[in-house]
């Protein structure tokens, strides 16, 4: 009886076990809270349902998925016009003023005899020379006069903007390679959500048969204590009519204490259970509803899987392969971004300016602005192999990621070679218990006659009770292990669908 409530053991089970403890902390640690029950026999489908609508890890790879398609519409809108508004003001403490002073500039007079305008200079009366002044310079015989004040402008508030247009040309192929990684990238997401959402199925599922195995063990501890309790009363009998020990009430006793201590056990356990699956799909921890499968006693097949399987089918359906396909194509992708930084860019610019105040029509003061229509072109011409290397450390990311691919491939051929193994094995050792147990019946039925008729002891009859109780629960794991190793081989074959 104390190994009623081992846990199942040919597939994994460490693994299963964390992650049964893992839920039930959970579960003590979030409380109860009230909402609509299921209502009637919940079956293993209703609970995957559940499951995949209420987890927060798949909410958040649907939100990714979501990210991800903005993301492609982002990269699609580098292929359109760009428009840009930008405006401004400007407060400016002083007045602009093109001279320092008055300018005083000077005058030519037109020379019929060279037939050219000449300056207006003062001249020696004597030589007819033109005559310098101090500083070296001819004197003006007469001048023009440009006040200052008449070029100095009122910039006080100035008020601005432009509207421009961009429209790539060639970017180095900058825009074609990110419109691919953003649509590799939604897929991916698409494919990590599947793969997230097969992990939450498996999750379920060994939450789902460890509550089916300890509702079949319940039963069986029950039915334990109740041969124990018969047992007992029959020995009781006996040891007052003189044909029994006091030794042999006693040991029958302390096996009854036994079975009912671990009978407790395995209601805590089934208690526990129950909020371990409640709380993968969802549901409030204390949330008590029925399975469709709490009272199966057999499998309605038990057939042994193929021994080989068609690899690259396995590998398109994997998920997880999938995606680092995506990430391969995602590498090679961001190998061309890198050399897009080596190749030149072309682009056109349109643009309309406009300012208050402007200069286009002398100095005013009002709104006024131009058209302007250009090209842009950049070439890299030298950076000391920056982009060069660059460009030899994504293709590098893209060698790492189709190694990562193939090394993902030889394990998933031997995770596929052992989930077969380990669920033809799972299907023997079923069908053994199925022998076992009928033995282990036939046992029990005749210790029971012999000790009815008083050929066989108390100690027999018991002998018999714990091997039958032994059989049923090994019939039990067993059972259960058939189905979740059904369900890992058909995950590990990217056939586990929902």
């Amino acid at each position: 009886m104390t190994k009623i409530l081992r846990n199942l053991n040919r597939f994994d089970y460490m693994g299963l076990k964390r992650l049964y403890f893992a839920l039930v902390a959970c579960a003590a640690a979030a409380g109860a809270c009230a909402q609509d029950l299921p209502q009637g026999v919940v079956s293993l489908d209703s609970c995957r349902a559940m499951a995949l609508v209420n987890n927060k890890q798949l909410m958040m790879s649907r939100q990714s998925i979501k990210k991800a398609e903005y993301q492609n519409r982002e990269a699609f809108a580098a292929y359109l016009p760009a428009l840009d508004f930008a405006g401004g003001y400007m407060y400016n403490q002083k007045d602009i003023s093109i001279f320092s002073s008055d300018q005083m500039l000077p005058t030519k007079t037109f020379n019929l005899e060279t037939k050219s305008y000449e300056f207006n200079l003062v001249k020696n009366p004597m030589t007819g020379e033109p005559i310098k002044g101090p500083d070296g310079q001819y004197i003006p015989e007469s001048v023009a006069l440009i006040p200052k004040e008449a070029m100095t402008y009122d910039i006080h508030n100035v008020f601005f903007g432009a509207v421009t247009l961009t429209q790539p040309i060639f970017m180095g192929g900058k825009i074609v390679a990110m419109n691919k990684i953003t649509k590799y990238a939604e897929e991916l997401a698409r494919q990590m959500h599947d793969s997230e959402a097969e992990n939450v199925i498996y999750a379920v599922d060994a939450a789902y048969w460890q509550v089916v195995s300890l509702k079949a063990k319940h039963k069986l501890a029950v039915s334990y204590v109740d041969l124990l309790d018969s047992l007992d009363r029959n020995v009781g009998l006996m040891l007052e009519q003189g044909v029994a020990t006091r030794a042999d009430k006693l040991s029958v006793d302390v096996k009854l204490n036994a079975a009912r201590v671990d009978l407790v056990k395995v209601e805590n356990g089934l208690s526990l259970s129950r909020m371990a699956l409640a709380q993968v799909c969802g549901l409030p921890v204390h949330t008590v509803f029925t399975l469709e499968d709490e009272d199966l006693d057999d499998i309605s097949s038990a057939e042994a899987p193929a021994e080989n399987y068609d690899m690259e089918q396995v590998y398109a359906l994997r998920p997880d392969l999938r995606a680092l396909g995506l990430g391969v194509d995602i590498a090679g992708q961001q190998k061309r971004v890198a050399m897009s930084t080596m190749l030149p860019n072309v682009a056109l610019v349109g643009s309309y300016s406009f300012s208050n105040p402007n200069m286009f029509n002398g100095f005013s003061k009002k709104f006024n602005g131009a058209f302007s229509v250009g090209a842009m072109v950049t070439i890299p011409l030298w950076h000391w192999g920056g982009n060069y290397n660059k460009y030899k450390a994504a293709e590098a990311d893209e060698t790492i990621m189709r190694l990562k691919l193939e090394d993902a491939k030889e394990l998933v051929d031997l995770q596929v070679s052992q989930a077969s193994y380990r669920s033809r094995e799972a299907v023997k050792t079923y069908l053994m218990t199925e022998s076992n147990l009928e033995s282990a019946n036939e046992n029990l039925r005749t210790a029971s006659i012999g000790f009815r008729e008083g050929v066989a002891t108390a100690d027999n009859v018991m002998e018999a009770q714990t091997a039958w109780l032994k059989a049923n629960s090994e019939r039990i794991d067993a059972m259960i292990d058939v189905h979740l190793c059904d369900t890992y081989l058909s995950k590990v074959l990217g056939r586990l669908r929902y």
